[in-house]
């Protein structure tokens, strides 16, 4: 006698499966046609050729737009890290109304439209005088990166026994130094793992970096919607190819950090 279907799984799977379609669909579309030789969009492209690659790494407006993005998402990475490192411990070890507030903060910037902090954040940094600096990009993205990285360094910390730090402590060694020398190492990975996903938001990041933008800098975000509006030629679908390389390989370099952490720790 056959076992009963289960439909609630069924239901699952195919849902599953439609979610995965819809996100993949796209990538068929297009990368194929950053290989086409015509001078416009069209799928399925005709022919084969490799001159929109080269063309976007021969031009010097892309490779100043991408060098920008480049810096940007680094020190985006960095600071990011190094804050939301502080403050998920504040968040894990604090007791009170300040763990609430800490976690009501570091959500905003997910709940919020990224149009309306895009806004507000222009304004304020047309005030103070960092509207279309490196420092205003790599503040404005700090902020959208952070939940990111608090959330994959909570996984971590959550489980690492406050115990531990106690024992340090009473072996003469500083909160700092406790945490630096026993939490720290065990956190690292994750850490890392949030850094890097740091670094996929801020280069990739369009609305914020778009009113932030002057004269002078631009991303390579910004850089493409202009082009969008004024050329829309398969060096866009190039670009797109590249960045969706470059975020499969950071996330498989922050699944192998995991991979490593995991793997240490039994």
């Amino acid at each position: 006698m056959k076992p009963p279907v289960d439909r609630g799984s069924l239901a699952l799977s195919a849902y599953v499966y439609v979610v995965l379609a819809f996100i993949v669909i796209p990538l068929i579309i297009v990368i194929p046609m950053s290989f086409g030789q015509s001078d416009y969009l069209e799928f399925p492209p005709r022919g084969f050729t490799l001159k929109w690659y080269e063309e976007y790494f021969g031009s010097r407006q892309w490779r100043n737009a991408t060098w920008l993005s480049v810096q940007v998402a680094f020190f985006t990475a960095i600071c990011s890290s190094i804050i939301g490192t502080a403050a998920t411990y504040a968040m894990v070890r604090g007791r009170g109304a300040l763990s609430t507030l800490f976690q009501i903060l570091l959500i905003g910037p997910i709940i919020v439209p990224h149009i309306a902090l895009a806004v507000g954040l222009y304004l304020f940094f047309q005030t103070i005088g960092l509207s279309g600096t490196i420092p205003g990009f790599v503040l404005a993205h700090t902020v959208l990166a952070l939940p990111f990285v608090v959330f994959t360094t909570a996984a971590a910390l959550g489980k690492v026994d406050a115990s531990l730090e106690a024992a340090a402590m009473s072996c003469g060694a500083s909160r700092f130094n406790a945490f630096r020398l026993v939490t720290l190492p065990l956190i690292l990975p994750n850490v890392l793992s949030g850094a890097l996903f740091a670094f996929i938001i801020s280069f990739d990041e369009p609305v914020v970096s778009f009113f932030l933008s002057g004269v002078r800098y631009k991303t390579l975000p910004r850089r493409m919607f202009e082009d969008v509006e004024q050329n829309l030629t398969p060096i866009i679908p190039a670009i797109a190819t590249l960045l969706i390389v470059l975020s499969i390989a950071i996330l498989l370099g922050a699944h192998l950090l995991r991979s490593r952490a995991k793997a240490f720790k039994t």
